[in-house]
C-alpha cells in the first residue's frame, strides 16, 4: 500500500489537503487527489451539446480550483495526480478506489445530526476498505499525543485481530510524528443493572479490570508496547474516548470500526460514529 487518495474539499483551506501532503511526504507515499464537480444541468433546457459544454466548463473550473489549491500548500511544480469526477454522491467512487491498495483515505469531517441523512462520512466508515483518516479543521501542535482504543472484551478472532492492527497503525503513526502513544482500554459498566442495583458500579468496574489483564498483557505482548502504555478506564465507551482524547490533548485517535447497514446503520451508530460527533480531533479508522 504505497499510495494517498485525498478527497478534496469544495473549501478554499481544505485541511484534508495539507494534512495528507505531510503524511504522504513523511510516510513516503505517492499522492491521489480527487474532486467532485455535479450540477443539474436538466434544469437548462439545453441540448446534449450544451449541456456537455457546461459540464465541462463546470470541471475544468474544479481543477483549476484544486490546482491552486495543490500550488499554495505542495508548492508549483508538484506532481500530484488529480482526478474531477462529475458525481453527485461520491462515496461510491471512493469506496471503489479505495479497493486498490491505499494506505488511507484522507477527508475533512463533515458533522450531520440528522437521522434521516447519511452523510459521505458514514459510508466511508462502513464500507470503505481502506482506512480513513477524518480531518478535523484543527492543525497538529508539536508534543500532542496520539491515542488509540481497542476493545479488551472482545471475543471473536476479528476483532481481535483489529485491536492489534489499530495499535500497530497508532504506534506507526506516533513514531512517524515523534509523539507520544497511549492506548485506551473502556470497561462500560451496564447501566441497566446498576439502575436495578443488580451490581454496584464501581465493583463490578473493579472486577472486569482485574478479569482483563491477562488480555491486556497478551495484546501488550503481540504489539510490543509496555503494559504502562495501556489504560483502563470506566464509563460510556464513546463519551470516555472523547473525554480522554481531550484530556491527553490528543492530535490523532485511532480507533477500529465495524459497518452496519439498512435501516440499522442510521438510527444506531456504532462506536466509532457516536464518538466522532464529539471529538475535536482527527480520527482515523480501521476495519477489520
Amino acid at each position: 500500500m504505497s499510495k494517498l487518495l485525498i478527497v478534496a474539499g469544495l473549501e478554499d483551506k481544505c485541511a484534508a489537503t495539507s494534512r495528507g501532503l505531510q503524511l504522504a511526504e513523511l510516510m513516503d507515499l505517492k499522492v491521489e487527489v480527487v474532486a467532485f464537480a455535479y450540477a443539474n444541468l436538466k434544469r437548462l433546457k439545453l441540448d446534449q451539446k450544451g449541456m456537455s459544454a457546461v459540464k465541462q466548463r463546470l470541471l475544468d473550473q474544479r481543477r483549476n480550483a484544486v490546482a491552486a489549491q495543490l500550488d499554495r500548500v505542495a508548492g508549483p511544480g508538484h506532481r500530484v495526480k488529480v482526478s474531477v469526477v462529475w458525481s453527485e454522491n461520491i462515496h461510491p467512487w471512493i469506496i471503489k478506489r479505495a479497493t486498490s491498495g491505499y494506505a488511507a483515505v484522507v477527508k475533512a469531517r463533515h458533522q450531520s445530526e440528522s437521522l434521516g441523512y447519511t452523510s459521505t462520512d458514514w459510508h466511508l466508515l462502513r464500507e470503505c476498505a481502506a482506512p480513513v483518516l477524518l480531518v478535523n479543521r484543527q492543525k497538529w501542535k508539536k508534543g500532542s499525543a496520539i491515542m488509540a482504543t481497542v476493545d479488551l472484551e472482545a471475543t471473536a478472532k476479528a476483532k481481535q485481530a483489529l485491536n492489534v492492527e489499530v495499535i500497530t497503525a497508532a504506534r506507526h503513526y506516533a513514531e512517524m510524528l515523534e509523539v507520544d502513544l497511549s492506548v485506551l482500554c473502556v470497561i462500560d459498566v451496564p447501566t441497566l443493572l446498576v439502575d436495578l442495583d443488580l451490581i454496584d458500579a464501581t465493583s463490578y468496574a473493579k472486577e472486569r479490570i482485574k478479569e482483563l489483564q491477562p488480555a491486556l498483557a497478551a495484546l501488550a505482548k503481540k504489539t510490543g508496547l509496555p503494559v504502562t502504555q495501556f489504560q483502563l478506564k470506566r464509563g460510556p465507551v464513546a463519551k470516555t474516548i472523547v473525554s480522554e482524547a481531550a484530556e491527553q490533548k490528543a492530535q490523532l485517535v485511532v480507533m477500529g470500526t465495524v459497518g452496519r447497514r439498512g435501516v440499522r446503520a442510521q438510527l444506531l451508530g456504532n462506536t466509532a460514529e457516536e464518538a466522532l460527533q464529539l471529538l475535536k480531533t482527527d480520527t482515523l479508522t480501521l476495519k477489520p
